[in-house]
């Protein structure tokens, strides 16, 4: 039986709050999560949307999750929070069929629907209210929104981030050539049609397989999927490298220098952006039955260790011109009706910060943070703009990834109440020496 959802009576409203919230994407609703009974802290959680959304355009039919189901939005900082993965299915009546459907990934779809159902639960989240600009008083930071003007002694800025693409697809975006992130929530027919996929992770690898996955009468003409990297890598979720998603390396990372930090991530990318090991192996096998079973010789094209150099409109198709990593005088045209952009992400920017800039502190093109995610400023120690998922070269691979939500959420919340929660034990891996230290140190 599915029991009834948790009421949706409003608090008393105020003109001001210990903590205010900007975006409602899984950071800030980790963090609304774990605020919602601390009666101490005020709080409310606004979103321009006018509902929730999670990469809604890019819900393909079977993705899946990269990470474990425990990490979600409260989980590892607070197990019985009512808000945790485990009592959304209890709540929706099908925990017993989640069990016994024995998923080796959560789907995507099951994970957003999640989201939302925590969204709509907690009574201090509201959609359809834009934050405009954020300025301070001297006492409180003011937030002037499309509908109030409201005071709080602290603001968590958890915009997330907007879709990004390479300099040759700027100001060409439209109808037949877009992001991977609009792929799905508008009405396109590739039937019979050429499409090419720019992007080796695993959202150009998505829809590479939804493409030639379709049936015969929806299927494109041709798939050409291209890539910078030398191939088609997967994701490393081995163990010990899963120890980059812990919280004490992302204090480890952050006490490095900047040279360090950027090599890093450079190096590690793979652990965060790499192709989950069962859709390789279901294009590739689909690649065979395509060409070898059904006899689609020419369906498709793999093209990696390219890098995609211009884009020019050709009547109704698009040109594409592929240059060779290795080999720069490996020039190609790739013809295509729609080109679609798997290309990342970057932080969206925060122009309601606008009249607080010159008292922010900056690194590079990032906000600096301190320990506590709190943007160092010109301002008073307990008064702070905080920042989810916007400090990657700060914190590492694992800032925009779900892994370490619920930590820095709780982070975060440690600040707002003054106090310290205990750390889970060291990892195996001694990334700063402690123990050898404390060994010489006995010696």
């Amino acid at each position: 039986m599915v029991t009834a959802p948790l009421p949706r009576q409003r608090r008393h409203e105020t003109a001001h709050y210990r903590c205010l919230g900007v975006g409602v994407g899984p950071a800030n609703l980790s963090l609304a999560s774990l605020l919602h009974d601390r009666n101490e802290i005020t709080n409310l959680f606004l979103d321009r949307e006018e509902r929730f959304g999670w990469h809604d355009g890019q819900q393909i039919p079977g993705a899946t999750l990269q990470v474990s189901l425990l990490k979600d939005l409260v989980t590892l900082s607070e197990p019985t929070n009512r808000f945790s993965f485990l009592s959304y299915l209890h709540d929706q009546g099908r925990i017993y069929h989640f069990i016994n459907a024995q998923f080796d990934a959560v789907p995507r779809q099951e994970f957003r629907n999640y989201l939302e159902w925590a969204s709509k639960t907690n009574t201090n989240v509201r959609f359809g209210e834009e934050v405009r600009e954020v300025d301070f008083d001297g006492t409180s930071f003011v937030v002037r929104t499309s509908k109030r003007t409201a005071s709080a002694d602290n603001v968590v800025v958890g915009i997330g981030t907007r879709p990004w693409v390479p300099e040759p697809a700027r100001g060409k975006l439209g109808g037949s050539q877009f992001h991977v992130s609009d792929f799905v929530s508008r009405d396109r027919d590739f039937a019979g049609k050429r499409v090419a996929v720019v992007g080796g992770g695993q959202s150009g690898a998505e829809v590479f397989l939804d493409l030639i996955s379709r049936p015969i009468e929806r299927l494109p003409r041709r798939v050409i999927w291209i890539s910078r990297r030398h191939n088609y890598f997967p994701i490393d979720d081995t163990p010990f490298t899963n120890e980059y998603f812990v919280p004490s390396y992302s204090d480890y990372f952050f006490d490095l220098d900047r040279p360090a930090r950027v090599a890093l991530n450079a190096q590690n990318v793979l652990t965060s952006d790499g192709i989950s090991e069962s859709t390789l192996r279901e294009i590739y096998q689909r690649c065979y039955a395509r060409r070898f079973v059904d006899g689609a010789d020419d369906l498709f094209a793999l093209l990696p260790n390219r890098t995609v150099t211009g884009v020019r409109a050709d009547h109704d198709a698009w040109d594409l011109t592929v240059e060779g990593n290795d080999d720069p005088g490996l020039i190609e045209h790739v013809e295509s009706d729609f080109v679609v952009w798997a290309t990342g992400y970057r932080p969206a920017t925060a122009d309601f910060l606008s009249p607080l800039e010159e008292k922010l502190a900056r690194e590079g093109e990032e906000y600096n943070v301190d320990k506590d995610f709190a943007i160092r400023w010109d301002g008073p120690r307990d008064r702070s703009v905080f920042l989810q998922n916007g400090v990657r070269d700060q914190r590492g691979l694992a800032d925009p990834n779900l892994s370490l939500v619920a930590w820095r959420s709780q982070r975060i919340m440690d600040r707002l109440l003054g106090v310290h929660s205990n750390e889970q034990l060291e990892p195996f891996i001694d990334w700063a020496g402690k123990h050898t230290t404390e060994l010489l140190d006995r010696a």
